[in-house]
């Protein structure tokens, strides 16, 4: 997965998301398209349903895909014309949008593993990885149990996010609306752990019941995953 180095919300940074991708030249070759997964729809089950992985996967996430290709599609013929209003438009709103959404999604689905695979196995306390998220929190539960609450108090659709900031050198929990990306508000952060909290995540499955989908959720996080992020964003 990517993540753009999006760092402030009041500059058009939105931009690097279409220029680190030369979408000048966009052709069939280089559209963006839907990852694969690492596991079966239904090898999170039963704490994620198989059909709402399905859902979630072919039809949200492509629909990102689709959206994102089309602006970027878009912002390249409107280059042609000189037209830098509408490129500033279309960056700021179906790129930041459909690309932050694709993005976010290709993460996602990285830091979720089956239970067989790892889902859900807490690294030993020697874990560099665990040693900063005891330092900042505590404990693991008491790092899992903030999350959550912070993961819930989401108003409407967004997500949220462990990151390490390197100003800091610290993790942090962060939330973003909609398909905001956290480097958007923390300058060249790194996102550790994401969690998508649109209810076209968990509705199926849990209803209006947030808290009991961020409870069950943990049984099938991808630690290892995680630990891989946080390494390479301290270059352990």
């Amino acid at each position: 997965f990517f993540f753009f180095p999006m760092q402030s919300v009041n500059k058009s940074i939105v931009s690097q998301l279409y220029r680190s991708f030369s979408a000048r030249s966009v052709s069939l070759a280089s559209k963006h398209t839907l990852p694969d997964l690492d596991y079966d729809y239904g090898e999170l089950a039963p704490f994620i349903g198989a059909r709402i992985m399905e859902l979630h996967h072919s039809k949200h996430h492509q629909t990102y895909v689709n959206n994102y290709n089309a602006a970027l599609d878009q912002i390249a013929e409107a280059e042609q014309k000189g037209d830098t209003e509408t490129v500033k438009k279309i960056e700021n709103s179906a790129v930041r949008f459909n690309g932050g959404g694709h993005h976010n999604h290709s993460m996602f689905w990285k830091v979720l593993a089956p239970k067989k695979n790892g889902g859900g196995e807490v690294p030993s306390e020697e874990s560099n990885l665990i040693v900063n998220i005891s330092s900042e929190w505590g404990s693991v539960k008491k790092f899992q149990e903030t999350f959550n609450t912070r993961a819930a108090g989401v108003q409407g659709s967004g997500w949220c996010w462990l990151v390490h900031n390197p100003e800091t050198k610290k993790l942090e929990i962060m939330t973003t609306p909609n398909q905001d990306q956290p480097g958007l508000y923390v300058k060249d952060c790194t996102p550790v752990l994401g969690i998508d909290v649109w209810e076209h995540a968990y509705y199926l499955d849990y209803e209006n019941r947030r808290p009991d989908y961020l409870k069950n959720i943990w049984e099938v996080v991808n630690w290892s995953q995680m630990e891989q992020n946080f390494n390479t964003a301290t270059k352990q």
